[in-house]
């Protein structure tokens, strides 16, 4: 009997699914799992739970024995995975950046109407264009492209139009000095349960050493932040020349009229999400972002 993997509905998710399988190099069978993000797609993200919202039912297969791992796209695992499971592999990530379909930034005219249901997105496109407006966009990719007309511009995960193959409809994608990505964003991560040492031999030989490093900077980033944080967050950890990381994060009031960067780079992803992140904290002034928003 081959493996089974848990995964999501939508054709991305699927195809996400099928990448694990073909780098694996055998059968998998998928178990498709119906998520609470998925099924409300009438509420903003923030609204139903944040994050966490497409993995806890697909997590819960893997937990109770329907599925012998989960694949996910990274961004959208809390920073720390639930007791029993480990992230068993990392493949190679994929473009990391956000993408504007519809428009050039530059191009967009004085209060252009972007389509994004991100509150990340919002406050750092807000921060480059204060003129900008903005409303909400859910659904999967072919429902959000179809929608595309309805704005000046929507912005959606360029990883995302990568794997479906639908890079045409990019107009720009967007430098990180612009708009830093959501954790993780452009990685996979394929979940199993921490005691099943059969399936996490399997998944060590599709792990992807740079990857997982980078993805594990910018989850140690989000841990130290807060998983709770109400405000925008991102971060983009890359391998420089001599084998250290650089990671630089922002986090941002809602509005977007303030924008706090950090840069600084490290041998240890834990120990270097947890500086920057202590660094926007305490010393950058983000700390009282947080204060005006949750009062603590």
């Amino acid at each position: 009997m081959g493996l089974r993997a848990a995964t999501r509905a939508s054709a991305l998710a699927r195809l996400q699914t099928d990448l694990v399988a073909a780098a694996l190099g055998e059968a998998v069978d998928p178990v498709v799992v119906q998520t609470a993000g998925d099924q409300r797609t009438d509420l903003p993200i923030w609204e139903i739970g944040g994050q966490g919202v497409f993995v806890k039912e697909v997590q819960a297969a893997v937990l109770d024995g329907r599925a012998d791992f989960a694949v996910h796209s990274a961004k959208d695992l809390p920073s720390q995975s639930p007791p029993g499971l480990v992230i068993g592999a990392v493949p190679v990530r994929e473009d990391p950046r956000d993408a504007l379909v519809g428009s050039t930034l530059d191009g967009l005219p004085i209060g252009a109407r972007v389509g994004t249901g991100s509150v990340r997105r919002r406050a750092q496109l807000a921060w480059a264009r204060p003129d900008l407006t903005f409303a909400g966009l859910r659904g999967n990719i072919d429902t959000r492209l179809a929608k595309a007309s309805q704005f000046d511009a929507i912005v959606v995960a360029a990883a995302a139009l990568r794997r479906l193959g639908r890079t045409s409809v990019i107009d720009e994608v967007l430098d990180p000095s612009v708009v830093l990505p959501q954790v993780g964003q452009g990685a996979l991560a394929v979940e199993c349960r921490a005691d099943d040492s059969g399936v996490l031999a399997h998944l060590a030989r599709i792990d992807h050493a740079p990857s997982r490093m980078a993805v594990e900077a910018e989850r140690a980033f989000l841990r130290e932040v807060g998983e709770g944080c109400q405000l925008p967050v991102g971060a983009l950890a890359t391998i420089v020349t001599d084998g250290r990381l650089a990671l630089t994060a922002m986090i941002a009031s809602l509005d977007g009229h303030t924008c706090l960067r950090h840069h600084a780079d490290g041998d240890d992803p834990e120990t270097l999400g947890r500086e920057v992140a202590r660094h926007l904290l305490d010393e950058g002034g983000a700390a009282s972002l947080l204060w005006e928003v949750t009062g603590r």
